[in-house]
């Protein structure tokens, strides 16, 4: 595998995992992630994997198995074959769009609770945190339509 990934590929790698390290994923599931979104073939391997990032079994393990709980990644696996195939699931990004903004809820309710429960003496930071709760609600409200609308 390693050895069809073209140069600027590579490099596409590389700053898309730098890119997705900053949003909080491992610089393993960085670059699983980037090379199944780059890569020509849109289905690999766990060997495939491995050998085009060079990395162990179980840094390759970990990281394909934060990405499938994070639900960026599915797998398949084919008929009289026992390997499963790994694909990245960027045709479902409203889907995951939506599960974050929906998962946004119990944040902001927490926040409120939070609120609801500071002392009354710390008032410039209590509207602060209000001011965010607000925030949060319209952002959820305003994201949830838009997705909705995109195809519209």
């Amino acid at each position: 595998m390693s050895n069809t990934l073209t140069d600027k590929q590579k490099e596409l790698i590389e700053s898309f995992g730098v890119v997705q390290e900053n949003m909080g994923l491992s610089p393993a599931s960085a670059r699983v992630n980037a090379l199944l979104t780059i890569s020509d073939t849109v289905e690999l391997t766990f060997d495939d994997i491995r050998e085009a990032l060079g990395l162990s079994k179980s840094a390759t393990s970990n990281a394909v198995n934060n990405l499938l709980m994070l639900k960026r990644i599915g797998y398949k696996t084919k008929p009289g074959d026992r390997k499963r195939y790994f694909y990245s699931k960027m045709g479902q990004w409203q889907n995951a769009f939506m599960d974050s903004m929906n998962g946004l809820t119990g944040y902001n309710e927490l926040l409120k609770d939070i609120l609801k429960n500071r002392t009354k003496d710390t008032k410039e930071f209590n509207e602060q945190l209000k001011e965010l709760t607000e925030f949060i609600a319209y952002y959820q409200k305003e994201s949830i339509k838009i997705i909705k609308n995109w195809k519209k």
